[in-house]
C-alpha cells in the first residue's frame, strides 16, 4: 500500500466535481500501533467521528442539495482514510447526479467502507436541521493550572503519574490545549481531548505537561489519541478509561476520535464553540 507522502496531501491538486471513488486514500493503522505498543488485539474499543459541513450532489433535475453528513469509522478497521483525500472524494459529487439522499448514503457506506476495510455507519443530516448538540465536552477544566510549561515535544509519558496511595476515584478531566502537526503537511491540528477514568487520582499538572508536549509532535488524529490512551493505561493503570478528541475542522470536515477500555464505551457528536 502507498504511504502518505505518496498521497494527494501537500500537493498541487485538481479539484474533481464527479464523482471517483479512487480518490480515497487508506492508510494502515498497524505500523504507527505497532510503534505504541499496540498489536492485533487491540487494548480499546472505539470509533472515529468525522462530520462533513461541505457535501452536494444535483438531484435528476439538476438542482444541487446539501447535507451535513456524520460519518463513524470503527477504530477496529485496518485502515483510517487520510483527510485530504477524503474531502476531495466528497467534492466530486458537487456535480454527480443522484436519484437520491438514500442513494448517495448507500454509495459513501459502499466506498468509505472499502477504503476502511470495515463496515462504516454514514447519516445524512438535513442542512437545516441541527445535526449536533452544541456542547463542549463535559468534565473538569486543568487549563487553568498554574503550571510552568517550557517542553512542546515529543510527548514525554513520564509526566503521567497517578496516587496509587490515595483511594479509587471516577473523574472526568478535559483540556482545549491539544495540538498536534500534520505528517505531511505539518500544519496544526487543534483540538479539545477528554480524559474520564476510574481508577488512582490522576496528578493533573502532570496531564497538562503531558497534553501540551504534543504541541511540536507530528501525527494524524487518530493515532495521537490513541498514543494518549496507551500512555495513560501503561503510567497510570486506570481500571477504566476513556479518550475522546473532538479537533476543529479544515477544509469541511473535523475528525474526532474516541478510544474507551469498555466494549459498551461510547462517545455523542457534540459540536464545540471551536468547532
Amino acid at each position: 500500500m502507498a504511504t502518505p507522502d505518496q498521497s494527494p496531501l501537500g500537493q498541487t491538486t485538481v479539484y474533481a466535481d464527479r464523482y471517483d471513488p479512487t480518490l480515497l486514500f487508506p492508510i494502515p493503522r498497524a505500523g504507527k500501533r505497532a510503534e505504541i505498543g499496540v498489536g492485533t488485539a487491540l487494548p480499546f474499543h472505539g470509533t472515529d467521528i468525522w462530520n462533513a459541513y461541505e457535501l452536494s450532489w444535483l438531484d435528476l433535475h439538476g438542482k444541487p442539495q446539501v447535507t451535513v453528513a456524520e460519518f463513524r469509522i470503527p477504530a477496529a478497521s485496518p485502515n483510517l482514510i487520510e483527510s485530504k483525500s477524503f474531502k476531495l472524494y466528497l467534492n466530486g459529487f458537487a456535480q454527480e447526479p443522484m436519484a437520491s439522499a438514500d442513494a448517495l448514503r448507500e454509495l459513501l457506506q459502499q466506498d468509505l467502507g472499502a477504503a476502511a476495510g470495515a463496515a462504516v455507519d454514514v447519516t445524512l443530516h438535513p442542512a437545516r436541521t441541527a445535526a449536533h448538540t452544541f456542547a463542549d465536552l463535559d468534565g473538569e477544566s486543568i487549563d487553568t493550572l498554574p503550571v510552568h510549561i517550557d517542553d512542546y515535544g515529543p510527548p514525554k509519558a513520564d509526566y503521567l503519574r497517578a496516587d496509587t496511595r490515595a483511594g479509587t476515584v471516577e473523574e472526568t478531566l478535559v483540556s482545549d490545549l491539544l495540538r498536534s502537526n500534520c505528517p505531511v503537511t505539518g500544519q496544526p491540528d487543534w483540538g479539545s481531548v477528554q480524559v474520564r477514568y476510574r481508577g488512582a487520582p490522576i496528578d493533573r499538572e502532570g496531564l497538562l505537561r503531558y497534553l501540551v508536549s504534543f504541541r511540536t509532535h507530528t501525527e494524524f488524529h487518530e493515532q495521537c489519541v490513541e498514543r494518549i490512551f496507551m500512555d495513560i493505561t501503561a503510567r497510570c493503570a486506570p481500571e477504566q478509561l476513556d479518550v475522546y478528541a473532538r479537533y476543529t475542522r479544515r477544509g469541511g470536515l473535523d475528525i474526532n476520535p474516541f478510544r474507551s477500555s469498555q466494549i459498551s464505551g461510547s462517545a455523542g457528536n457534540p459540536r464545540g464553540a471551536r468547532q
